[in-house]
């Protein structure tokens, strides 16, 4: 687990002067993110990139020397779990790899805050360690926009895996993401961080206007 002792190492100030924008799939994180990096020069760090490829490649290292029969990291079983199994195991590993993101932006030096964007950003680990929780965002879908994004979306429609039940199996992960789009709201709140529910009827840009104005106080001006 995470914890202020593991926040407190910044060697290059990194981690404090960092924004950060949580919350849901398919709210439009990275595109907003993506908008505000080129309209204020900010370096944008994308959490899901970074998980799916060298935090995966640490777990499995982990795994391999503590011993672990098998090295690889198993994934969700879409199957045999259930919504509620899925979205607390989705919880846990999220507070594991936390360590990696700081591990990743502590190794950044940037003359502009650094904004980072990902659903594995949880409120509930990151406001604690904040000096103020307007650095925090979480953005969530409406339940009408997550099922737009599911029908227009291919990544969003499918589950990826192999596996023998696609519909069962894209059941379990809609409700689990609507089970920690809930949790986040909910930890969100408790906090204080800010909580900005995209229901598409604005476009990208007008999202990430809403999003500038939370982060006002700590964003460099416009580029010209």
């Amino acid at each position: 687990m995470t914890d202020a002792a593991d926040f407190a190492w910044d060697p290059f100030g990194t981690l404090h002067a960092a924004l950060w924008i949580g919350g849901a799939q398919w709210a439009g994180k990275s595109t907003v993110a993506r908008i505000l990096a080129a309209r204020h020069g900010l370096t944008a760090y994308h959490y899901d990139y970074h998980d799916a490829r060298g935090h995966l490649e640490r777990r499995v290292a982990r795994r391999a020397r503590s011993g672990l029969p098998y090295a690889e990291v198993p994934g969700p079983d879409w199957i045999g779990s259930t919504p509620d199994a899925l979205a607390e195991d989705c919880l846990v590993g999220f507070a594991e790899r936390l360590e990696f993101v700081f591990d990743d932006l502590r190794a950044l030096m940037s003359p502009h805050p650094v904004l980072a964007e990902g659903y594995g950003l949880r409120p509930e680990a990151l406001a604690p360690l904040l000096d103020a929780p307007d650095r925090m965002i979480v953005m969530v879908p409406t339940e009408e926009f997550r099922q737009h994004q599911i029908r227009t979306l291919p990544r969003a429609g499918a589950v990826s895996a192999d596996v023998s039940d696609p519909a069962l199996a894209q059941a379990n992960r809609i409700a689990r993401d609507r089970l920690l789009a809930d949790h986040a709201v909910r930890t969100a709140l408790a906090h204080g961080v800010r909580v900005l529910e995209v229901d598409g009827s604005r476009d990208a840009e007008a999202v990430a206007d809403e999003v500038a104005s939370r982060f006002a106080a700590y964003l460099p001006q416009p580029l010209p």
